[in-house]
Formats: C-alpha cells, sequence, structure tokens
C-alpha cells in the first residue's frame, strides 16, 4: 500500500522538485523523472492542485468564504473525477457527469474549463469533448486557453498541428469548438460538452445540445452549463431552479472565492469593507483588490451584487422588481375564520392554474397553495381543485377567472365557464386592463408607505417563481402593446391567475355570471 502511494501520488515533495527543475538547468535523468511525472495520472484532489501548479503555473483557488458556494476547486476536482465513480454510493449511482458552474465576472470559468478539458483529454483516451460558447468569441477563447496550456510541455500528447477550432492526441481524444447554430449541434455525439456563458444562448441551440452527449466504456457523459447569470428569467436561472429535481450540482462562487489574499489594508477605510466584512484576509484567489474596487465605482450596486457578488441577478426589465422572497415568502395555511377565495387563467397547452387565497383583517392577501397543469380537460382540472380546496362549495367566497373562458369553443361547443359550473364550481369575471391589474399586485408588494400586503405559501413554487422572472421583452416594441409584459407561456399564466384575483376584489360590481 505505501509502494503504491508513493508511485501514483503527486505529492508536495516532488511538485516541489519539479518546479526546482523547471526553473534550472538540471541534467537528463531530472529531466526524465518531470517528464514521467507529467504523464503521470493525479489519484487525489490534492494530487490534482499539485499537477496544475507545477505544469501550467497555476494555483487554482480553494477556500469558501461565502455560505452556499462552493471554490473553483470544487468544480474542477469534480469534472476531473466524474468518470471514477469511486466508493460511494452517491457516485457510483450518478448517471451523468452533469454540473452547473455559476460565478462571477472575472471568476475564471472559461480558464478552468479549458483545464478540464486539457486534463480529460491526457488522462481519458478516447474522450471526444466540444466546446460550445454563447457566442464563436467566447467559444474561441476557451478553445485558446487551451492551446497555450498545449504549448506548455504538452505538445508531445498531440496527433498533429493545432488547428484552428480542432485539435487530437495520440491517445484518441478531441477536441472541438462548435458554432452557436442548431446545425452545428444536431447529430454531434460526444462524452463531454462544455457551454460557456449559456445565458447568451439560443434556446433552439440549448436544446439539441442536450442529446449530444454519450456514454463511452470508462467515460460517462456529461453536459457542463458555465455562466454568469444576468438575467432573473434567463436559460441559467431556469437552470439553477430545476437543478435540484435534476439532481445536477451547482457550483458557485463569487468574487470573494477568487479574490487575492488582502494584507496591508485598512478595513475601516476600504471601500469594499461593507460586503467584505474581512472575508479577503482569508482569501487565497488571483482576483486584484483594486480591480474588484474600480469595477464597484464603474457600476450600479445592482450590477456589482448580479455580476461579482452572485446574488440576485438584475432586475432592470422585471415586472416585479418589489418581490422580495425573503419578505414575502413564508408558510401560511388555511384559516377556516377568514373567507376563502380562488383564483383561475384557463389553458391547454399552456398551462391551467389555480391560486387559493385568503384575505385577512388587516388586508394582507395571503396565497396559500397553487395547483399548476398542462395538457388536460376541464374536467380534470375540477375534480383536482374541489380535492385540494380545504372546505365545501358553499364556503367559497368567490372564484375569479379569465374572461376569455366564458367565450365558446368551437370543438365542445360550450365554454369552460359552462363546464366549470355543470361540475359545481361558479365562476366570476370582469374585463380588466393588465396594467392596471399588475399595479394592484405591484401595491400589494409593497404599497405607498413601505408596507407589503401579500405574503405566499413555499408550496407556490410556480408563483414564486413567475413574480421573480415575469418580465418585459428583452427588445423595445411600438404600439399598444409597448408597455406591456411579455407574455412567454411560462410565467404570464401564474401571474395572470393572481391579476384576476385582485381586479375582482378591488371593483364591489363584480359581475356574476349564471348560465
Amino acid at each position: 500500500m505505501e509502494h503504491k502511494q508513493q508511485r501514483t501520488a503527486f505529492s508536495v515533495q516532488e511538485q516541489g522538485a519539479a518546479i526546482q527543475y523547471r526553473g534550472s538547468g538540471i541534467g537528463h535523468r531530472v529531466s526524465g523523472v518531470y517528464e514521467k511525472l507529467r504523464r503521470t495520472r493525479p489519484r487525489s484532489r490534492r494530487d490534482l492542485a499539485n499537477y496544475i501548479k507545477v505544469f501550467l503555473g497555476i494555483d487554482v483557488p480553494d477556500t469558501k468564504l461565502c455560505d452556499g458556494h462552493a471554490t473553483p476547486m470544487d468544480y474542477l476536482w469534480y469534472a476531473y473525477s466524474s468518470d471514477d465513480r469511486g466508493e460511494k454510493t452517491e457516485d457510483r449511482n450518478r448517471l451523468n457527469g452533469d454540473c452547473i458552474v455559476w460565478a462571477n465576472r472575472g471568476g475564471g470559468k472559461t480558464e478552468l474549463a479549458a483545464i478540464a478539458t486539457l486534463l480529460d483529454c491526457i488522462f481519458k483516451p478516447g474522450c471526444q469533448i466540444r466546446i460550445l460558447g454563447g457566442s464563436g468569441e467566447q467559444s474561441g477563447r476557451m478553445y485558446e486557453y487551451l492551446t497555450s496550456f498545449v504549448a506548455k510541455g504538452f505538445e508531445a500528447f498531440l496527433a498533429g498541428p493545432v488547428r484552428k477550432e480542432r485539435c487530437a492526441f495520440l491517445n484518441g481524444s478531441t477536441v472541438e469548438v462548435l458554432t452557436q447554430s442548431a446545425t452545428s449541434v444536431r447529430g454531434t455525439h460526444v462524452q463531454k460538452l462544455r457551454c460557456d456563458e449559456v445565458e447568451l444562448f439560443d434556446e433552439q441551440v440549448f436544446s439539441a445540445a442536450k442529446f449530444v452527449t454519450h456514454s463511452k466504456d470508462s467515460i460517462i457523459a456529461s453536459m457542463e452549463t458555465i455562466s454568469t447569470m444576468h438575467r432573473p428569467y434567463g436559460l441559467m436561472q431556469r437552470l439553477i431552479t430545476d437543478a435540484d429535481k435534476n439532481n445536477t450540482p451547482v457550483f458557485k462562487w463569487c468574487m470573494w472565492e477568487v479574490i487575492e489574499k488582502c494584507t496591508e489594508r485598512t478595513c475601516s477605510q476600504c471601500p469594499l469593507w461593507g460586503d467584505c466584512g474581512g472575508r479577503a484576509k482569508r482569501a487565497a484567489g488571483y482576483l486584484k483588490i483594486d480591480d474588484c474596487i474600480t469595477q464597484m465605482r464603474r457600476a450600479s450596486r445592482a450590477g456589482f451584487e448580479s455580476e461579482m457578488l452572485c446574488r440576485r441577478p438584475l432586475l432592470e426589465n422585471v415586472v416585479f422588481a418589489e418581490f422580495d422572497p425573503a419578505l414575502h415568502v413564508e408558510p401560511v395555511d388555511y384559516d377556516r375564520d377568514l373567507p376563502l377565495y380562488r383564483a383561475l387563467d384557463f389553458g391547454f397547452v399552456n398551462p391551467f392554474v389555480c391560486l387559493w387565497l385568503q384575505v385577512d383583517s388587516s388586508g394582507c392577501v395571503r396565497v396559500i397553495d397553487e395547483y399548476v397543469r398542462s395538457r388536460a380537460a376541464v374536467n380534470v382540472h375540477a375534480d383536482e381543485i374541489k380535492r385540494r380546496t380545504p372546505c365545501s362549495e358553499e364556503r367559497v367566497a368567490a372564484t375569479f377567472c379569465d374572461p376569455a373562458g366564458a367565450g365558446r369553443n368551437d370543438v365542445t361547443g360550450t365554454s369552460s365557464v359552462k363546464e366549470l359550473r355543470s361540475m359545481g364550481i361558479r365562476t366570476r369575471y370582469r374585463r380588466s386592463n393588465i396594467l392596471a391589474g399588475i399595479e394592484l399586485i405591484r401595491r400589494a408588494l409593497r404599497a405607498g408607505d413601505g408596507a407589503s400586503r401579500l405574503v405566499i405559501s413555499p408550496r407556490c413554487v410556480r408563483l414564486i417563481e413567475a413574480l421573480q422572472c415575469y418580465h418585459y421583452p428583452d427588445t423595445a416594441t411600438s404600439g399598444p402593446d409597448a408597455e406591456l409584459p411579455l407574455k412567454d407561456g411560462v410565467y404570464d399564466h401564474p401571474i395572470d391567475a393572481l391579476r384576476y384575483f385582485f381586479s375582482g376584489l378591488a371593483t364591489a360590481k363584480t359581475t356574476s355570471r349564471r348560465y
């Protein structure tokens, strides 16, 4: 066992000897040892860090300074070791090596992914890797990092010259850059796909990319999505939201995990102190403190928090910037002493939504539950609504709905409102202005006096997500709809249901239809 450890580990002593050799003119015998170490596969996290330091000259930061964050080394070790199933049950049972990297601007995401690519090529024979960036420039940047690493003594591993967008290795591994198009992505079958700045991806390209990776022999398929999160309604937001459900690990780090160690500054006089709180004194990264101060002064506060501190993304295009989960989300249950309301938004391909709400004596609206489902008939929705309603139908104060539900369906010959009534659910509706309804929701989130009069149960996952992501179009439009939020078929439906409730409750002359 001791002999095996001496053979496979890239020890601190070996690291020191290698660094000494690299900076000296020591002869052929030591040169052979150094090159043998280059071809020795690191077997532990510590070995890997030493290997990268010696042969690439990079100290990968490995100090976690924020709650819930990871370190760059956490990601690199995961990407490198994902094909070694290990002895842990969760490792053996993992279906793939997928992961998400969410990090700050200048956080080294692209360079680290290039290091992971080089390691895959050197130590995983026959590994096919593709690089796909949010733009051609982004894809090229990762590939440029890779080729610069190859030039640091790894030329002997190559099978031919380095091409503009492709290079091959003697062990059968290859790397190729893909263009941001569905045509480029479709038909490609590889083991590793690294998607850089996924926030900038075309949705169709990303959808096609999901089918690219295939496992081969001992190499398991992996799709890595790497980005800063720019928009609260963008692709990265959705990936992070679905990560737990898909069992995909998220490696998140911010400025503090990659900033250089602070040694000579007076904390009370430092512009970063309000965010730092002394973290930089324990840091071990490379990002210059002066650069971070400069970027903070150049940017808006919201931009700095989003791009550098990896907090909630920029809210400049979001409809409900006032919504704060820390303030507006808390456990609330049905109170039999308060009136119960429901709000419906009809849909088939797009989701059908039902919200259950109560209003307390202070006027605070409590959203206690939600039901969201696509591709089901009205009778299915009706059964589920009645099953989940915590009181009898007679005790429901009102069920507000989309006025469009009263329209006659050309296929069924009836309307959704009529169908619900035939099943014992009476609805009310009134035609209302979208912007007026949005203003009522905003007022509940934060009134003119600063008070909040809306609280949402954590059970209402889709409504909470919609309040964070409901947004205006990215490009300016003209005409009567110029000021309306985007109807994206995802976030607008829970908001519409909430809007029908507030609009219905706001008027004492709510129209009641009987059929």
